[in-house]
């Protein structure tokens, strides 16, 4: 399932060059993965009720074009891979023209909130990582 957030470049996204901070592409792509958990029906409040969350382990990302303020962006975000306890989304965010601004890939794990290690992925997250597995 592939999931499409769009946002706003805003004038605090900036930097002193005046396109997005690398670091606010950072937050543009957990406003892209949280996007994906509410489409896919996972409710982190319930997650929570049982002890557990998901953490970001891993992030990559690939600077391609700059974006300046006041452009619309679309954040793409879908499964790439399951493994035991982990698994990875890939991202895009593109452009009005459809360009890609950057690409990146994050890998997290489900958290055991009380004793704080990782644990199997939960099954109403796995399900959507069917035929992805490692």
């Amino acid at each position: 399932m592939q999931v499409t957030t769009e946002i706003k470049v805003r004038v605090t996204d900036l930097d002193f060059l005046g396109h997005v901070n690398n670091a606010v592409y950072m937050q543009y792509l957990e406003c892209g993965r949280e996007e994906w958990y509410r489409e896919a029906g996972i409710n982190y409040n319930q997650q929570a009720e049982r002890g557990i969350s998901t953490v970001v382990v891993h992030a990559g990302i690939n600077y391609r074009k700059e974006a300046r303020q006041g452009e619309r962006l679309s954040i793409k975000t879908k499964p790439l891979r399951r493994g035991k306890k982990s698994f990875s989304f890939y991202q895009e965010i593109l452009n009005e023209h459809g360009e890609i601004v950057v690409d990146a890939t994050a890998t997290e794990v489900c958290f055991d909130l009380r004793n704080r290690i990782s644990v199997t992925i939960l099954a109403e997250i796995a399900v959507h990582f069917e035929g992805l597995e490692e």
